[in-house]
């Protein structure tokens, strides 16, 4: 099982990070634009295999996509946030050029490669990559539901103030802070509904703060998060990798479900060997529905911004 990363920043290196650990892929391989930089990370990455006992391979690569040829699983962290005064076409431009770079490359070497978009806008950069490669729609997967499940599962426990492990709950909608949809009527506590503990008002709080989790950490640490998104790459890999067939929330292309068409946006789905093995159809009320109707309407503002 060999897995490429491609961008080695905090959180490709993270996910690299947390593969390892786990250690069920052969190989991690690194790639970077930056010189030296990937090989930088992977030795020090290596440097730890023995104190925390994993015998992944690690390799960091700049720039060479032939040496990427044969991964089964890639994913996509390259691109640049957006900066003061910067408009948001132009980071999709910039972006959306970068990502389709990256993709067509990989695809070069790896043609049956399952690609993971976590470029942003994720939703948009994951539409961009269906619409300009030629590979199956089960095979392009974007990373944005899983991290947004796990930040409302820890905002649950906090309001709960319940050991995680107790609580479950899931994110769909569009991967920003306005798109999001915290599933807080379908949310449980070890199987019994959280609104049984909770009121309206303090769940409607988890979900707002939720929904502001990613700007939350900006603010705190004066740029984007890495270790929870790293993780949740790795937990998406591993469900792929060992065909675990897990339910996680992901961007996917739909074609009717929920009621949306052409468009990439944040569903309940099944991993496994073979990607996205299926979309799962839950029952959405007036309300959630209306939600969720929204965030695609503001996912396809921002895809109209795409010029491919």
């Amino acid at each position: 099982m060999k897995v490429t990363i491609v961008g080695a920043g905090a959180v490709g290196a993270s996910c690299a990070e947390y593969i390892a650990i786990k250690d069920f892929a052969s190989e991690v391989v690194l790639l970077d634009i930056k010189e030296g930089f990937a090989e930088g990370k992977a030795m020090d990455l290596m440097q730890t295999a023995s104190l925390n006992g994993f015998d992944t391979k690690i390799t960091g690569i700049t720039n060479d996509y032939s040496k990427t040829a044969g991964s089964d699983i890639a994913v996509i962290t390259s691109g640049i946030p957006r900066k003061p005064g910067m408009t948001r076409e132009e980071l999709i431009g910039i972006n959306a050029g970068i990502v389709q770079s990256v993709a067509s490359s990989l695809l070069e070497h790896s043609p049956d490669v399952t690609l993971i978009v976590v470029s942003n806008p994720m939703d948009t950069m994951t539409y961009l990559v269906h619409k300009t490669t030629d590979i199956p729609k089960n095979k392009i997967i974007g990373m944005g539901g899983a991290l947004d499940s796990a930040r409302f599962k820890y905002r649950l426990a906090q309001a709960l103030e319940a050991p995680i492990s107790d609580v479950d709950g899931m994110v769909i909608g569009g991967h920003s802070d306005t798109g999001m949809v915290p599933l807080t009527r379908h949310a449980t506590r070890n199987s019994v509904k959280v609104s049984e503990f909770l009121s309206e008002d303090r769940l409607n709080q988890v979900a707002e703060d939720t929904k502001v989790g990613g700007a939350t950490l900006t603010k705190l640490l004066g740029t984007s998060a890495w270790y929870a998104p790293g993780a949740a790459v790795s937990a998406l890999v591993q469900a792929i990798a060992c065909d675990q067939k897990k339910m996680f929330p992901c961007s996917a292309f739909l074609e009717g479900e929920y009621g949306l068409n052409d468009i990439c946006i944040g569903v309940p789905v099944l991993l496994g060997k073979n990607g996205i093995e299926k979309i799962v159809e839950i029952e959405l009320d007036e309300a959630e529905k209306a939600k969720m109707k929204e965030s695609a309407e503001g996912v396809s503002k921002v895809n109209e911004l795409l010029q491919f």
